[in-house]
């Protein structure tokens, strides 16, 4: 079993910033894929970043350029800088991890709200 704990969710007014953080632990495999997930109100929930062991990271189009993921100081844990926000990011932000490389198997943190609003 994995877990996920996220933080830095919240309100900001259009043009902030925030920063999210996802802590993983328990039976990591050695090849993982770490990223954020978003859900908005009667959407589905979409990839908004990702990054792998390698350091290869992939972005939604539309967060490239304000968006960046990387991986934090402490082991197995990822950051998402959010810059410029938009009220079309205010959604539900999910920490997924895909553990293992041949069949992946997907973990998910509870969840944590991002708000853009002024």
């Amino acid at each position: 079993q994995v877990q996920l704990v996220e933080s830095g969710g919240g309100l900001v007014q259009p043009g902030g910033s925030l920063r999210l953080s996802c802590s993983a632990s328990g039976s990591i495999s050695s090849w993982y894929v770490m990223g954020w997930y978003r859900q908005a109100p009667g959407k589905q929930r979409e990839l908004v970043a990702e990054i792998n062991r390698s350091g290869t990271t992939k972005y939604v189009d539309s967060v490239k350029g304000r968006f960046t993921i990387s991986r934090g100081n402490a082991k197995n844990t990822v950051l998402l800088q959010m810059n410029s926000l938009e009220g079309e990011d205010t959604a539900v932000y999910y920490c997924n991890l895909k553990n293992g490389l041949i069949a992946p198997v997907d973990y998910w943190g509870q969840g944590t709200q991002v708000t853009v609003s002024s």
